[in-house]
């Protein structure tokens, strides 16, 4: 079922648009009909392409899509840690993770933290 455009003079985004628009109101051009239901069905014939109608497609899209080169396949491999029950070495461990967390920390100082704010503030 076609619809009818009605034109909306503040919704025109161009000049042109807009002299449509006031054309449309004023009689001087009839509206235009609108079938969605026709274009999206004649959208449909063009989604699909002549190789896909046949059975063709699949094969074309499969060496398209082929790798160029060939890659090893990853193999599981377990790897178990020793227990020596050692607590120096859980010590050395700890000292290692816990060094990692304050790498790149600066020391805030309140002076860094006001020109922080007096940057963050609005300039009317």
């Amino acid at each position: 079922m076609p619809d009818e455009v009605k034109p909306n003079l503040n919704e025109a985004t161009t000049h042109e648009a807009q002299l449509a628009a006031e054309s449309i109101a004023s009689g001087e051009e009839k509206a235009p009909k609108v079938d969605f239901d026709a274009d999206y069905a004649a959208a449909q014939q063009f989604s699909v392409s002549e190789v896909d109608r046949t059975g063709k497609g699949a094969a074309v899209a499969e060496a398209a899509t082929a790798p160029q080169y060939k890659t090893s396949k990853p193999e599981e491999t377990k790897t178990q840690s020793q227990s020596t029950g050692n607590p120096d070495e859980y010590l050395e461990l700890a000292k290692e993770v816990g060094n990692s967390s304050t790498q790149g920390v600066t020391n805030v100082s309140d002076d860094l933290i006001k020109q922080a704010l007096e940057k963050g503030e609005r300039k009317n």
